[in-house]
């Protein structure tokens, strides 16, 4: 493997366990950046909303978004998303992978194939 891997979300979360499933059985070393227990990394989050758009980074379709005044979600902008994301963890699509220079949101065994 040439490229460090990095896995980042939140251990229990259903997509994030298929993630690890199918990095584990297909070797696939990695290192799992919990946001739970180290925080989200803004350099990464700032590097996936360049490469994905804020709108693909930020989960809209989950209960921290739903949770969270009208007002904030109505000026969400790029600008303000990555402190949106650092403040709320939660909110990050999951999971967020780095591989060298690629950058995956969320669990799609055809990107993991294409990456790994």
């Amino acid at each position: 493997m040439k490229n460090k891997v990095t896995v980042y979300g939140i251990k229990n979360c259903d997509t994030m366990k298929k993630a690890f499933i199918w990095l584990d059985k297909h070797k696939v070393a990695y290192f799992f950046h919990d946001y739970k227990s180290a925080g989200a990394d803004k350099a990464v989050l700032q590097r996936a909303i360049k490469v994905h758009g804020w709108e693909s980074v930020i989960n809209r379709k989950g209960t921290t978004w739903r949770n969270l005044p009208e007002t904030t979600k109505n000026n969400v902008t790029e600008r303000n998303a990555v402190e949106l994301a650092i403040g709320n963890p939660s909110i990050i699509k999951r999971p967020l992978v780095t591989s060298g220079e690629k950058i995956l949101l969320g669990f799609s065994e055809e990107d993991f194939k294409d990456v790994f």
